[in-house]
């Protein structure tokens, strides 16, 4: 698998605090990663380390297999766009003119394509409107914009829904998606909305004080929130008994406990339980998401 990000003990420290502590991530190419972390977990230092604004105490990273410790990385940056924090935004400019300063700021003397990244980012009729008078969410898809000027095949966003109404976000969220699957843009994803990164995500990385405890794809974390019919019960080698001729996915996570797939009713898994001497504890519909999964994973529910 070709990766466009890899760390390996990643570590940061302003003073005698620890910011990031012996980060491993890998952001597969094609992928929309989601960044996962409360406020204050290191979501944003890493961001910034990544982007080069600032510089680790202890590790490496590599952007498309360049290590940050090469001079080549200045040229694999040239790859990446990016939003830290908040977007970059001249307030008494147009969007075209926001534009306009970022190819100047780039070097790019052709100004082709800007029509084309308004109507993108759907702030082509915006003409002579001044920046300061955008919505929250054009704002966000500006800064989008000007973080695409150059082409970039890697995107990286801090937060890029906070505080938007809900129409702005399914803007945004159309956006990037339309980014990654027509324009086979890479992404991450910095964010703590759960339900909304669900919506985006094929990747997740989950981060818990400056620590990365867990990298799993949308998928197996699908797999492990699957619904099922959990039981506790007196001896789980009695339900194998059971279930093995009914012809239902199970499994045993524990000698107590057991998680039945399938279209079956609780009824029956009593009966067919009872039938074979199995006494059952407790018995109820198991249906997890990310945030539930999230919780579990911080608590230590989660084996990392």
């Amino acid at each position: 698998m070709e990766y466009v990000i890899r760390t390996e003990n990643l570590t940061k420290k302003y003073g005698k605090f620890l910011a990031l502590s012996n980060v491993n991530m890998s952001i597969p190419k094609g992928a929309i990663y989601g960044f996962v972390g409360k406020n204050g977990a290191g979501k944003t230092t890493l961001i910034r380390l990544l982007c080069g604004l600032q510089d680790p105490t202890e590790g490496w990273y590599s952007i498309y297999g360049i290590q940050n410790n090469d001079k080549r990385i200045i040229q694999s940056r040239k790859r990446m766009g990016a939003i830290v924090e908040t977007p970059s935004i001249y307030m008494n400019m147009t969007a075209r003119d926001n534009l306009i300063e970022q190819y100047r700021i780039l070097g790019i003397k052709e100004l082709d394509g800007i029509d084309e990244l308004l109507e993108l980012v759907n702030l082509a009729g915006t003409s002579s409107k001044k920046a300061r008078h955008f919505s929250l969410g054009m704002r966000q898809r500006l800064g989008i914009a000007i973080a695409l000027v150059g082409n970039p095949d890697f995107l990286v966003l801090d937060e890029p829904i906070n505080g938007l109404d809900p129409e702005g976000i399914i803007e945004i969220r159309e956006l990037l998606l339309k980014l990654n699957r027509e324009m086979k843009i890479t992404i991450l994803i910095s964010s703590h909305i759960l339900e909304e990164l669900s919506k985006l995500a094929t990747h997740y990385g989950f981060i818990d004080k400056g620590r990365v405890i867990k990298e799993l794809s949308a998928q197996e974390i699908e797999d492990l929130c699957r619904k099922c019919i959990r039981v506790d019960m007196d001896d789980t080698g009695k339900l194998c008994k059971a279930l093995d001729d009914y012809g239902v996915e199970y499994k045993i996570i524990s000698n107590h406990i057991a998680d039945i797939y399938g279209d079956i009713a609780i009824t029956d898994i009593v009966l067919k339980l009872a039938e074979v001497g199995g006494k059952v504890e407790n018995i109820y519909n198991k249906d997890e998401n990310l945030e539930t999964f999230y919780i579990k994973l911080l608590r230590g529910d989660i084996n990392e």
